[in-house]
């Protein structure tokens, strides 16, 4: 089952090169599963038992369905993140060498590894802005086709690349698009006959870079899965299939995909916004609820924030802690940090181990080095917001925010078995305890 689970989830990668084109591909898979969209700019009609979703900004979405015996309910939430380190176009992205040569003006998103995007064929997409009357609507936009690529420079050129250089984004990380035979222009012209517009009607985009390479999966026993953005789109992935499998009569469950986390999630569509607060009084208010229901609720509530964790690095061992350390294909990681870089702590970790024992899926645990920083996620920026009990958990993998990441092919299969166990669990509080009921 773990093969087609990770067979399922690298053509989803492959769908997804940007954050636009995630909530996309997630927003179908809901429709395909009698999901209604709704809009935040418009009155919400929400009844028990019904399914909705709602997007903003096209990057980040939340899906939630309300179970049928509300009278004492809770929310069970799953937070992911859609967005990776990438490199965006910049507004007039195309530069001219000696007229010989057409470049694209770009610069990083993310913390990423830029070595690993030279030589490899790439492409560009993203989202449009289309001028339609007085209208200005979006249109997600992908050329399906090699066609740009980070030329490396020759070590005859620089004796000391092989002893590790530091590159500069703005000299050594430019694409190449084309030879002097193209002027300026080419490249907004091209997006238009891909989008079947005029470039008058061309008023805005979002353009990323996005690696060509096909996933694969490889290894002596075909253990391993590599791709691009497996951080965090594997969990995001991951949370989807469990949502849609799992169902409790006396919770609503909720399942949220944040843009901007890479960048620090403050933005209107990040974890750092509204977007989880809003649409969570939005349901209470919905299913007739008041204030006092909703911070009840609120109390006893649980959420998992899902975000990949690394893996001990065979050649480097050393920069993983010796008894808190993870590998892939041994399980879903629980990570905690003792400066809250991570929202775990003993509560949510026991109710997410006992939850996991149930489901038969097993757990390992990560923390940094004592004298490493390592990076944070969404657990503690969304219980910033909404206060509630949370665990950060994830899947090991090597090379993270590198253009080719590496996981393990049984993890995947592990998360959405306990995902789908989390959403078929009524978690609440009783008398200052927490309980798991099913």
């Amino acid at each position: 089952m773990h093969r087609e689970i990770a067979k399922e989830m690298l053509q989803f990668l492959k769908e997804s090169p940007t954050a636009f084109h995630a909530v996309q591909t997630m927003q179908k898979e809901l429709e395909k599963n009698g999901y209604k969209r709704l809009r935040e700019s418009e009155k919400w009609e929400i009844a028990p038992g019904g399914a909705y979703y709602v997007t903003r900004n096209d990057s980040s979405l939340i899906a939630f369905c309300p179970g049928t015996e509300l009278s004492d309910y809770t929310f069970n939430i799953t937070a992911s993140h859609s967005d990776f380190p990438v490199f965006k176009l910049k507004e007039n992205a195309e530069i001219e060498v000696r007229k010989k040569y057409m470049q694209l003006n770009t610069e990083g998103y993310g913390g990423m590894l830029p070595a690993t995007w030279f030589d490899r064929p790439l492409s560009v997409a993203g989202r449009v802005i289309v001028k339609e009357g007085n209208r200005f609507v979006t249109k997600l936009v992908n050329i399906d086709r090699d066609f740009v690529l980070i030329p490396s420079l020759a070590i005859h050129m620089n004796r000391e690349a092989a002893d590790g250089i530091k590159f500069n984004k703005q000299v050594d990380m430019l694409p190449l698009m084309g030879t002097g035979n193209i002027s300026k222009g080419e490249l907004k012209n091209l997006l238009c006959k891909e989008l079947g517009i005029s470039p008058e009607a061309f008023y805005g985009s979002d353009l990323y870079l996005y690696n060509r390479q096909e996933p694969s999966v490889w290894g002596a026993a075909e253990e391993f899965i590599s791709s691009q953005h497996l951080d965090d789109l594997q969990c995001a992935f991951a949370c989807l299939k469990g949502f849609l499998a799992g169902e409790n009569s006396r919770s609503v469950g909720i399942y949220s995909c944040f843009d901007n986390e890479e960048t620090g999630s403050g933005t209107k569509q990040g974890a750092g916004s509204t977007f989880l607060e809003d649409v969570l009084r939005r349901i209470n208010t919905g299913l007739g609820k008041t204030e006092e229901d909703y911070l009840r609720a609120i109390s006893g509530s649980f959420m998992l924030s899902a975000d990949n964790a690394h893996a001990v690095h065979p050649n480097h061992p050393e920069k993983t802690d010796e008894t808190n350390c993870v590998y892939m294909n041994e399980g879903i990681v629980i990570k905690s940090h003792a400066g809250a870089k991570y929202t775990s702590d003993a509560v949510s970790i026991a109710l997410f181990r006992a939850l996991c024992e149930n489901a038969g899926v097993p757990v390992q645990f990560f923390a940094n080095r004592s004298d490493q920083q390592g990076g944070s996620t969404l657990g503690n920026i969304l219980t910033g917001k909404v206060s509630l009990n949370a665990v950060d958990i994830g899947l090991a993998q090597l090379a993270m925010h590198s253009a080719f990441e590496t996981a393990g092919i049984k993890d995947t299969y592990y998360m959405v078995k306990a995902v789908e166990k989390f959403f078929n669990s009524h978690f609440c509080e009783r008398d200052g305890v927490f309980c798991i009921e099913e």
